[in-house]
């Protein structure tokens, strides 16, 4: 049997263009003889639905959707995901589902068995697990159909499994000799090797052949890097799309052989931090796009993070979409003026200069009777950054330009920045980038010639706040801070951990303690982009009025 894989970039909720897209994809697997095409998770509705499940009439059109596509698509056999009502009185309402259909009937059904409940998931709040793992024979091959997680419980790859069943071994038993999981299964950093893994010891080891088609493209914070796969019977890759778009493969089940539609085009990104810039560029223009805007602003400060963030949104959106705004103050140097006048016309942004000495002064003035003129703190400090706050948002508003917040996670880890003032906007590019990968991201970008100025690289980090500020009069150096902040959000260790790691005790309980106190900061934060495993927003819920402290050895 030959069978198309294709990987398509859905809206959610936009039933007309997600059909047109499944539509597409059909046709052009059919104009190749294909017997079958695949298509991801819930590709008719996009994932994560959310919230959009409890509505019953958006429910009806996603089924009113699927009955459209049955009666249109001639001439190929189709798997795709959609919602499906669960006809129990007992129960969730819905299902997590697929259907296999040919000219005009649904052949077969499967709903998702292990549904997950960790990270950015939460699908035990709308679906019930379905309860069958049964194989279907389909011109002459015995398919086992898997929706995502029902795949990733194999014992030899998932150390810590968290579910009791593997329907994958179950579907494998009842005689299955072509194993299919439709998906969408986010991107972090090393997932990708960590698929590969899983679904080559699959095949390799139950001697079957297995096809993963993914989602792809970005939703909300959500990014899905797509690279769905063809493995052969021996484990190894036959067929594999491209990373961060639309793709389709082909897949040989009888001669158990592979071809891209588009070889060697755009290859699949290697290691590195090639990866992560393609998927912060194709989740920046997905947002801004899926979210009904084409233009944004941003502030340039001749720091290497608005540089990075402005250097994405030119590629996400092209230049001529992009309006850089540098806003300098009594305590900006005149080098920050002539690195970010050279990076806006390195990377062809519009580019303009409001100067805030004048707003920031007459802020003092008014408020004199309250403030002491000799003895400046930090509240003049998070006058200056919300002045600006308020230039952007007055642009953003006037000229219909999504706001692009510029903060990386490390300064909002633990809260070096200021709510209402560099915090605004409506998507943090880089808010889960560490300050040490945004200068090895500025490295790769300038890898054959200069785009982001040298000294914007080399100059150490400054808020530019008051005179002679640097990053590191309040913080570690960015090396210490981004190993604690990892180990402390990502890895989930305690401070006893840490310390044993080789840090010192009282930076550990310092880091810790500023990450644990500014989470109302991040509470209020424009979502991000995820690309670690453990980002700030959806995927990380920790309550904002606590009192748990970690101890060092209870000292």
């Amino acid at each position: 049997m030959k069978i198309a894989i294709a990987q398509i970039n859905p809206v959610i909720g936009d039933f007309e263009y997600n059909s047109s897209r499944i539509k597409h994809y059909a046709g052009m697997a059919r104009a190749r003889s294909c017997d079958l095409v695949v298509f991801s998770e819930l590709v008719i509705s996009g994932y994560p639905p959310r919230d959009l499940l409890e509505k019953k009439d958006f429910v009806e059109a996603n089924l009113s959707c699927l009955s459209r596509l049955v009666d249109e698509i001639r001439g190929i056999g189709v798997i795709c995901g959609f919602v499906d009502k669960n006809p129990v009185d007992e129960g969730k309402p819905l299902y997590n589902s697929a259907a296999l259909f040919e000219n005009g009937e649904i052949l077969h059904r499967v709903n998702k068995r292990l549904l997950p409940t960790y990270d950015v998931f939460d699908e035990s709040r709308y679906f019930e697990a379905g309860t069958e793992c049964m194989a279907y024979e389909y011109k002459g091959e015995k398919i086992g159909i898997t929706i995502c997680e029902d795949a990733w419980n194999d014992k030899d790859i998932i150390k810590k499994r968290i579910y009791h069943i593997n329907p994958v071994e179950m579907m494998v038993k009842g005689g299955a000799g072509l194993l299919i999981n439709i998906s969408a299964s986010p991107f972090n950093v090393g997932k990708k090797e960590l698929r590969r893994d899983l679904f080559g010891t699959i095949a390799g080891k139950n001697k079957v052949s297995f096809i993963f088609s993914n989602q792809v493209g970005g939703n909300d914070g959500i990014l899905f890097d797509g690279t769905s796969a063809a493995f052969d019977r021996q484990g190894n890759i036959k067929a594999l799309a491209r990373d961060f778009e639309e793709d389709m493969i082909f897949y040989d089940s009888d001669g158990q052989t592979g071809v891209s539609y588009k070889e060697n085009i755009h290859p699949v990104s290697g290691p590195g931090v090639e990866p992560v810039l393609k998927a912060l560029i194709m989740g920046t223009r997905d947002y801004v796009v899926k979210c009904g805007f084409s233009k944004v602003v941003l502030g340039l400060s001749g720091g290497i993070d608005s540089a990075l963030t402005a250097f994405i949104a030119a590629q996400a959106l092209g230049p001529e979409n992009v309006l850089s705004v540098f806003m300098p103050s009594r305590y900006t140097s005149a080098d920050n003026y002539e690195d970010t006048k050279k990076l806006a016309d390195n990377i062809g942004t519009g580019f303009e200069v409001i100067p805030v000495d004048g707003v920031f002064k007459e802020f003092i003035r008014l408020l004199s009777p309250s403030f002491r003129e000799d003895a400046p703190d930090i509240t003049e400090q998070n006058i200056q950054a919300r002045i600006r706050g308020t230039i952007l948002m007055a642009l953003s508003n006037r000229q219909g330009r999504l706001l692009l917040s510029t903060g990386n996670k490390s300064e909002l880890a633990v809260g070096y920045c200021t709510l209402y003032g560099d915090m605004n906007g409506g998507l943090a590019v880089i808010s889960d980038i560490p300050k040490t990968v945004v200068y090895d991201l500025a490295d790769f970008i300038n890898r054959e010639k200069e785009i982001i100025p040298s000294r914007i690289i080399e100059k150490a980090p400054s808020a530019e706040l008051k005179p002679d500020q640097t990053d590191q009069d309040d913080l570690p150096p960015y090396e210490i801070l981004d190993s604690i902040l990892k180990g402390y959000i990502e890895d989930l260790k305690g401070a006893e951990e840490l310390v044993e790691s080789g840090f010192d005790p009282k930076l550990v309980v310092n880091v810790i303690s500023r990450v644990d106190r500014n989470e109302y900061k991040r509470h209020q934060a424009a979502p991000g982009l995820k690309v670690t495993t453990k980002a700030f927003g959806y995927g990380r819920r920790y309550p904002l009025a606590q009192r748990y402290i970690q101890s060092i050895y209870n000292k």
